[in-house]
């Protein structure tokens, strides 16, 4: 023994003698039996899935028994449980201190490296480990090879090791996983299925199904699945975090408070938990709270979509105009599809000076037969301060139109070219065939564009986003019922709202109205805060005469979003002007038609309202300038036909009746056809 370490130990020894005298007390002697209780229930809490219990457990035996190498290496083993690589690599390195065989940490060790983002030296530590372990090491590899880039020898990895183990839960929850992060979510949904089947005590296959659940069917059906994996561990962070994200997305703002403050003290300063409530803090209009609460991420998150939203709203807020275009559009580029970020890029670009920059972010948007009439002002007024009144006056006379119902592709700068060659280089490259399919739709070839989208629905059946594109080149060839069948193709598997506009946008075409509502009842039973499909479900309502429910459903949208939504306010006007109150619909109106003086939805509800008090004269000018602004707006027509007939202008009131009649989706032909009778 070196000399440094003899005097070392001597002076430790000097110490501890003088704290006897002194009446200290000594260590306490290890408790074996104690040790060997607490880790028996240990392995029965890792056993049921309470990682928390078995973590717990693990510390109580260690507490007994300080010099138990296999109490250290069981709190390694809880540590992995519950995703905390760097507190179980330190207990590794204390479990061999304490004589543990290095050999049976190989697959541990790996396991800690992964969790703490080094996949290369995981991958090349599960290599190591002995045949006993031979499983868990290889789960570990293949996902180091999924983190590492390289999914498909992933995939291979576990399929081999299911091959040899069919019931291993783990093995395919890991495989569903990998699955999920690649876009294959039928394969996900199918690993997943399998991992739950084999061990219902398995809390990251529980949670993984939640997470499959709420993107197949949508936010209230996955609550369960979350539930029961917080039934195991009530502490379970992964869980708590997906589940307090649902709650916030369905509205139950309390239930998400209590879950990030669960995560918090499992984990505390766990930067996902701050987040969620630094969103619950902005969402109630406390941003300086909301600041706050990200600045204690430490800026673990800031490269993450969610988090680049977050930011860039607050900064927009605060009049920050370049960290909020910063934020963004590094979220643009991530996720050039993201039709939200691209329309507050351009806001605050527009805002800041930078109309030409504003342009370039919305053109892609604005470019969709069903831009929103924000998108659409935004790009008006950036033409203006660029001096192109022309195209200007274009954007802004379509922004004063509602926007049309329904969902259509993004559009895209990219040449035709380039998107082909980009195809032919990569044709196993799944996201490389959706720019093709993508581009040959707005370059009109259609016929292209359908050989590519069944090609692509080829490569990749699991995928959702190849059903779309199918799809949506249907919908360009007319064929409604077949683009029906392709986006159902992609609901069973994806129920997000773009899926959900679509579906319903192809099955109303096709005349399959009752399909369309229930599509539309059950996004909206789950997704009750989607805004979307609130409006949606609101114009189905009044569409139907069921003034009632559609008040119901617009004050309640009115509460969250305000009084300067002129969409909102017209159809409120509708609403309460068919429920009876004309005097109420009439405020609405008006207020819709002094936001939108030229949106002929306002414009008519207006003056509709004051036909229905019996101020035909008035109303009439109102009525005359809507279906002026859309004379293919059959209701429009009709509202005017009657207004013509009862100030005895009946040859106008027949020729604007008939119009409406010419409409084949017009609802009030039996009452349209009852008044032409009376007018002869």
């Amino acid at each position: 023994m070196p000399k440094a370490l003899l005097t070392s130990l001597g002076s430790v020894a000097a110490i501890a003698a003088g704290l006897l005298v002194a009446g200290c007390h000594a260590p306490a002697r290890p408790d074996a039996t104690t040790a060997r209780g607490e880790l028996a229930l240990s392995v029965q809490a890792l056993g049921i899935g309470n990682y928390s219990a078995a973590r717990n457990h693990a510390q109580a035996a260690i507490k007994a028994d300080p010099q138990s190498g296999l109490a250290h290496a069981m709190l390694a083993r809880s540590y992995l449980s519950v995703g905390d690589g760097i507190a179980a690599e330190g207990e590794i390195t204390r479990a061999t201190a304490a004589g543990f065989d290095p050999a049976r940490t190989h697959h541990l060790l790996a396991h800690a490296w992964l969790l703490q983002g080094q996949a290369d030296k995981a991958l090349g530590e599960a290599a190591k480990a002995p045949p006993r372990y031979t499983a868990y090491a290889n789960r570990v590899g293949a996902r180091a090879l999924a983190a590492g880039g390289d999914p498909a020898r992933a995939k291979a990895a576990l399929d081999t090791l299911l091959a040899a183990a069919p019931n291993d839960s783990f093995a395919w929850s890991d495989l569903g996983r990998i699955q999920y992060q690649t876009g294959n979510l039928a394969g996900a949904i199918q690993a997943a299925t399998r991992a739950t089947a084999a061990n219902a005590n398995n809390v990251e296959a529980l949670t993984l199904r939640g997470e499959l659940v709420r993107a197949q069917y949508g936010l209230v059906a996955a609550l369960p699945w979350f539930e029961s994996a917080l039934a195991h561990d009530a502490y379970y962070v992964p869980a708590l975090l997906d589940y307090a994200a649902t709650l916030g997305e369905v509205g139950r703002y309390r239930d998400m408070l209590a879950a990030t403050r669960k995560a918090l003290a499992a984990r505390p300063g766990n930067a996902q938990a701050l987040y969620l409530q630094a969103v619950l803090a902005a969402r109630a209009g406390k941003d300086d709270l909301a600041r706050q609460l990200m600045a204690r991420t430490k800026g673990q998150l800031d490269t993450l979509p969610g988090a680049l939203l977050l930011n860039g709203t607050l900064a927009y807020r605060a009049g920050v105009y370049q960290q909020a275009i910063d934020a963004w559009s590094l979220l643009v580029g991530q996720q050039p599809t993201n039709i939200v970020a691209r329309r507050l890029l351009g806001a605050a670009l527009l805002r800041s000076g930078d109309p030409r920059g504003a342009l370039d972010a919305l053109k892609p948007v604005a470019l969709r037969a069903d831009a929103d009439s924000y998108t659409l002002a935004l790009v008006g007024r950036a033409f203006e301060q660029s001096g192109e009144r022309d195209w200007a006056a274009r954007y802004l006379d379509r922004a004063a139109f509602p926007a049309v119902v329904g969902s259509a592709p993004l559009g895209t700068d990219d040449g035709l070219a380039a998107l082909a060659l980009t195809a032919r280089e990569t044709p196993d490259e799944p996201v490389a065939q959706l720019g093709l399919v993508r581009g040959l739709l707005e370059a009109g070839d259609n016929a292209g564009a359908l050989a590519k989208a069944q090609s692509l629905v080829a490569l990749t059946p699991g995928a959702p986003d190849a059903y779309l594109a199918l799809g949506d080149t249907l919908m360009a060839l007319n064929r409604y019922g077949d683009a029906a069948a392709a986006y159902r193709h992609a609901i069973d598997l994806r129920f997000d709202e773009p899926t959900m506009l679509r579906t319903m946008d192809s099955l109303d075409r096709a005349g399959r109205r009752a399909e369309a509502a229930n599509v539309l009842a059950l996004f909206v039973s789950q997704n009750p805060q989607n805004v979307a499909g609130q409006r949606l479900a609101a114009h189905w309502q009044i569409a139907g005469g069921d003034w009632d429910a559609a008040i119901e459903t617009l004050e309640r949208l009115r509460r969250r979003i305000g009084n300067r939504d002129a969409a909102l306010l017209a159809e409120l006007s509708y609403a309460y002007t068919g429920a009876g109150d004309a005097d109420v619909g009439l405020v609405f109106g008006k207020a819709a038609y002094a936001l939108t003086p030229m949106n002929p939805a306002a414009t008519d509800a207006y003056g509709w309202a004051l036909y229905q008090q019996g101020k035909s004269a008035p109303a009439l000018q109102l009525l005359e300038k809507a279906a002026s602004i859309a004379p293919e707006r059959s209701t429009l027509r009709w509202h005017l036909g009657q207004a013509y007939a009862d100030l005895d202008r009946g040859a106008e009131a027949r020729t604007q009746i008939r119009a409406a009649l010419a409409d084949p989706g017009f609802g009030d032909r039996a009452a349209a056809l009852a008044a032409l009778k009376v007018l002869g």
